[in-house]
């Protein structure tokens, strides 16, 4: 079996909540469901926001948004 790393935001619930912003194992990364986080007033601001957060996540497991195959979005 692969090496698992978890990658953190810092947000008090994932260790309460039990998961994380991203999951490396092997070369593979899975980013969990991410939000703006109430930053942003237009669907615009907080796309940018969420993709900022991604981004952020997927350079802590050594991957870029160019290494992205699949997104699902969850309109609400």
């Amino acid at each position: 079996m692969s090496k698992r790393q978890n990658i953190s935001s810092g947000s008090p619930r994932e260790p309460i909540l039990g998961y994380s912003r991203a999951v490396r194992a092997g070369n593979l990364v899975f980013v969990a469901g991410t939000t703006s986080g109430g930053i942003g007033d237009t669907a615009a601001e907080q796309t940018r926001e969420i993709f900022t957060r991604i981004e952020k996540a997927l350079t802590q497991a050594g991957a870029t948004l160019q290494d992205i195959v699949r997104t699902r979005i969850f309109p609400h």
